[in-house]
């Protein structure tokens, strides 16, 4: 088999496209963005968009650009990885893109097994979120006695009272001391990468350690 029937021949247990011979290669205007591509690849998935656009299907409404380009009214980024997944059967997507925007434009081209390709990806990821360990951030606060019921009362975003540390009586106003208190509050992270935070710090440990005998 030579070179123009290889990229002419249909897929095992896929219809072949009609357009064949000269026509075997197809220009896409997606966006504003040009794609060149084979129709064999493009008609890998029966009845989706693309492989309509092959047969030509009258019901479709297809125009075309001043350079013969099909034009398509989607966003060319997402295009790219539904393109090669036609190509090889995988689908790769970069960090900037998404599973739920992938799936938009499966849904719109109607490619039932890719479809069903990031549906599965979209399981997974989800399945593994819920199982991600919480990680906690913790925190020393150094306050006054007579600020620690406004401290505590004031705590938002998540923060909680862990513990508190008394360092002694360090101002003088008048004839009253006035005590001093290490206060260790922490707060719960998901989906966070471990950072230095991510465990309480040495010196969070110590107060604790130090609290807990007073």
């Amino acid at each position: 088999m030579d070179e123009r029937e290889r990229d002419t021949a249909a897929v095992p247990g896929q219809s072949a496209c009609k357009l064949t011979g000269s026509s075997r290669w197809v220009r896409l205007n997606v966006g504003g963005t040009y794609f060149q591509t084979t129709t064999q690849t493009l008609c890998r998935e029966p009845k989706s968009f693309l492989y309509r656009l092959c047969q030509e299907d009258p019901e479709l409404q297809s125009d075309k650009d001043e350079l013969g380009a099909y034009l398509i009214d989607r966003d060319p980024v997402y295009f790219g990885p539904v393109l090669n997944y036609l190509r090889h059967g995988k689908l790769v997507l970069n960090k900037n893109l998404t599973e739920e925007g992938a799936l938009e434009e499966a849904e719109f081209y109607n490619i039932t097994s890719l479809i069903k390709v990031i549906k599965d990806r979209i399981r997974e990821r989800d399945a593994r979120t819920l199982h991600t360990p919480v990680k906690h951030v913790y925190r020393v606060l150094q306050c006054q006695e007579e600020e620690l019921t406004q401290m505590v009362s004031t705590m938002s975003d998540g923060w909680r009272f862990e513990q508190l540390v008394s360092i002694g009586s360090s101002y003088n106003y008048g004839s009253e001391d006035q005590a001093e208190f290490l206060c260790v509050v922490s707060k719960e992270l998901q989906n966070q990468s471990s950072g230095n935070n991510s465990q309480p710090s040495e010196k969070a440990k110590i107060l604790q350690e130090r609290g807990s005998r007073i």
